[in-house]
């Protein structure tokens, strides 16, 4: 039976300049969006590098479609797509000189769809790279991405800096990708909101650290936000919780055991369904020891 997971990271370390991933393992499904998510230098783009052979860990391995990059890079770089926001080695070639670069680099280019996504997309074949817009920029990328039938396509913080109309047209694209069923997405973003619609899977990074990758509907089942009264809290419930959050008027903190909490707290307190913004501010906060947020 054919690997079912696109890419695998097997006890990864990688450090430098006082940053360090440890010890990081990670699955990406084949077929569906995985939303990869975490603040600002926490080693999404560091994994993104180590994923797409930009860099090498110091130890662990990385394959893609089962295959190694000392062995394969060629192979494996053919079926992948890379999109990002930051065209800067091509931005004095217009659109149809860098595509007449990049098919001479893929087995599998196919020009009418170049010419399907430039249309359906509204690119202008002959002007500058460098006069695009983010917007436009991220739509050329992800065309040459497309025009080569990739069959993973990683996206480095493609939404970050758009407008909210062409990031939810971006999502109605990579929606309608995923229609086939074959098509993998890996999609590092902080804007999380972009993932509600989209993603099949999430995997949280903080602080080089892997700390879950669970489908929606598992987050949903496990996570909840609590508020209430202080007097709900003492020593043994605020054990329960990720993190805390006080005000003089009650608390509102994370966990992970939705259930127990509603065991613990029943009708006193309430129990809601937690955004990935909340997992991710109250996971940051719960990494330093007993925190106390007073706000």
């Amino acid at each position: 039976m054919e690997n079912q997971n696109v890419i695998e990271l097997r006890h990864v370390s990688k450090s430098f300049d006082g940053f360090f991933i440890e010890d990081f393992s990670l699955d990406v499904k084949k077929g569906f969006v995985t939303g990869f998510i975490g603040g600002n230098g926490v080693g999404k783009s560091t994994t993104i590098k180590m994923i797409m052979n930009l860099l090498q860990p110091d130890s662990g391995s990385v394959s893609v479609f089962g295959l190694d990059y000392e062995n394969h890079e060629k192979e494996i770089k053919q079926r992948i797509g890379f999109v990002f926001d930051e065209s800067v080695f091509y931005e004095n070639l217009t659109l149809a000189e860098l595509k007449e670069i990049v098919k001479r680099a893929y087995v599998k280019w196919d020009d009418s769809l170049f010419y399907d996504y430039v249309n359906k997309f509204n690119l202008p074949l002959n002007k500058k790279i460098k006069t695009f817009s983010k917007g436009m920029a991220i739509k050329a990328s992800l065309t040459i991405a497309l025009s080569h039938h990739a069959e993973l396509i990683v996206m480095d913080e493609p939404t970050s800096g758009l407008d909210p109309i062409f990031r939810r047209e971006l999502l109605e694209i990579l929606h309608q990708l995923l229609q086939d069923g074959d098509t993998t997405i890996f999609f590092s973003t902080h804007i999380t909101t972009d993932l509600d619609s989209i993603a099949d899977y999430i995997t949280f990074i903080h602080d080089g650290e892997h700390i879950f990758t669970k489908d929606l509907y598992q987050i949903e089942e496990e996570y909840a936000i609590v508020k209430g009264g202080l007097e709900l809290l003492d020593q043994d419930t605020e054990q329960e919780f990720i993190a805390t959050r006080k005000t003089a008027y009650g608390f509102e903190a994370l966990t992970s055991n939705k259930r127990k909490a509603e065991e613990v707290f029943g009708e006193m307190a309430l129990i809601e369904a937690p955004t990935l913004e909340d997992i991710m501010y109250y996971t940051k906060k719960g990494a330093v020891p007993h925190v106390q947020l007073n706000t």
